[in-house]
């Protein structure tokens, strides 16, 4: 992959993750008893960060000092 379609990958894992924190909070606001649901969105949004770092990490020129 090179910068630019990381870059686009980056943006797209972070909305999805905005998304899934703003989904987190609507059913703890709700009241949801669903914690199988909970655990799951958690789940997938802690993949996305792990995701998202890795891709940050590519993005960073290994610099030999």
């Amino acid at each position: 992959m090179d910068d630019t379609q990381i870059a686009k990958r980056l943006e797209i894992l972070r909305v999805e993750h905005r998304d899934l924190d703003s989904a987190i909070a609507a059913l703890l606001d709700t009241g949801s008893t669903d914690q199988l649901q909970i655990a799951r969105l958690k789940k997938r949004k802690l993949r996305l960060r792990d995701e998202i770092a890795l891709l940050e990490d590519q993005m960073i020129p290994d610099i030999i000092a």
